[in-house]
């Protein structure tokens, strides 16, 4: 096969149908970058689920002098209560570890995770969270048993689970995924059909050429192949620049959803390269084989 002769031809379909392959470019660019989005977003999800869930605790809040709940009848809890608590949790078989946590602790805790958010911090006074027992399971699934204990009895105001919090967070997380993926397939199903009629209008523009090659005796992959490249450079061009894209995306939301919520971790470049190869490869070899699926039916023209 004569590569000069295959170059020469794919410059020339390039070229005159210019507009349509800026089109199909950008079309396989947006798709790329929205479908490496979405892989960013789920090895995020999955970094992150791995980093917290050995750290996933149990707050249990005692009771104080500013607590809605009832049972507390606006009353701090007693150290006798306490100490009852804390002895009753330290013998539960699915508790790891307890901690007691004072409201100044709580208060300095508090002010070191947010304070990147000074105006929240300043609208919370010390004492407005109240003293708590942060317990570690050995299973964060055994979290009801340890809540079910826990509820109800004398000094204790609420029981919270992190996971839950979490769960909801991840739930979100998801969603955005879902939502990249989602918008992603539209844009390649635009780049199957731009693909295709690219390649037709290829096909039709060098019908006299092709009808030619036939006469002479060239053989199927001989007359296809420019037409494949053709499709499979658009794509490859449109995958480079869907990774200047992803670069953006992964410091523009990625880093940025690290660095402003305290339950992500942060995501390594070598996962972003893996995303970039993948997405660049997945655009190329869409775009050849819609090249060649459409090739079987409009090459006889």
């Amino acid at each position: 096969m004569r590569v000069q002769f295959v170059l020469q031809e794919i410059w020339i379909g390039l070229r005159r149908n210019m507009t349509m392959t800026i089109s199909l470019i950008l079309t396989v660019a947006i798709a790329m970058a929205l479908f490496g989005t979405g892989l960013l977003l789920r090895e995020q999800v999955r970094a992150s689920k791995s980093f917290w869930y050995d750290k996933i605790e149990v707050s249990i809040f005692l009771c104080a002098s500013t607590s809605s709940n009832d049972a507390c009848q606006k009353q701090d809890i007693t150290d006798q209560q306490r100490q009852t608590l804390k002895a009753q949790l330290e013998k539960m078989p699915q508790v790891s570890k307890v901690d007691y946590e004072s409201k100044q602790q709580a208060y300095t805790r508090f002010k070191n995770n947010f304070s990147g958010a000074p105006g929240f911090v300043e609208s919370t006074r010390e004492g407005d969270i109240p003293d708590s027992f942060r317990v570690k399971l050995k299973n964060p699934e055994q979290y009801k048993a340890v809540a079910q204990a826990m509820l109800g009895q004398p000094g204790v105001d609420t029981v919270i689970n992190e996971q839950e919090i979490l769960k909801r967070f991840f739930r979100i997380l998801n969603g955005l995924q879902v939502a990249a993926l989602t918008i992603a397939l539209i844009q390649v199903i635009a780049a199957v059909m731009l693909v295709g009629n690219t390649v037709r209008l290829s096909a039709f523009n060098r019908r006299r050429e092709t009808g030619i090659m036939r006469l002479v005796g060239a053989s199927n992959t001989y007359i296809q192949m420019p037409f494949i490249l053709e499709g499979a450079i658009a794509g490859l061009i449109g995958g480079l620049f869907a990774s200047i894209l992803l670069v953006f995306s992964k410091k523009l939301l990625v880093d940025r959803l690290a660095g402003d919520v305290q339950l992500v971790s942060q995501l390594g470049w070598s996962v972003v390269v893996l995303v970039i190869i993948v997405s660049i490869c997945f655009g190329v070899l869409l775009c050849a084989v819609a090249s060649f699926l459409t090739l079987r039916r409009y090459l006889k023209i």
